[in-house]
């Protein structure tokens, strides 16, 4: 682990919403943290290749990123606040391994991001 990505993983724990490695940028400088958004370019790619932080695409491509408490999960994304909530689904993990056993697979992977509207937001 590096500093960088100590630094990193550090500004994410105390975030719940998902967010842009350019917006981690700007609060590391408000905060006086020397980085460079190449630096946390790379350092979020590496987290999310080793699995501590989640990567979610936005409707627009843009790759936004959160530290997650465990390894294998779906979320509940606030289309409006962004707040997130992680959710097991049992039930989606046994329609994965059923579908990709009866076409030959095994092994199978998964992503399941579920938006909606949050009970604190008003109708959109």
């Amino acid at each position: 682990m590096t500093r960088q990505r100590d630094v990193i993983l550090q500004a994410l724990a105390d975030e719940e919403a998902f967010r842009s490695a350019q917006e981690l940028y700007a609060d590391l400088r408000t905060a006086g943290t020397p980085i460079g958004l190449a630096t946390i370019y790379r350092a979020l790619q590496t987290l999310a290749d080793t699995g501590d932080v989640d990567v979610l695409r936005t409707e627009s491509g843009e790759a936004l990123y959160r530290r997650c408490g465990t390894r294998h999960h779906h979320h509940l994304i606030c289309r409006s606040c962004g707040k997130t909530v992680e959710v097991a689904a049992d039930a989606v993990e046994q329609w994965a391994h059923a579908v990709a056993k009866r076409h030959g697979f095994r092994d199978p992977a998964h992503t399941v991001e579920v938006f909606g509207l949050c009970r604190d937001c008003p109708d959109a």
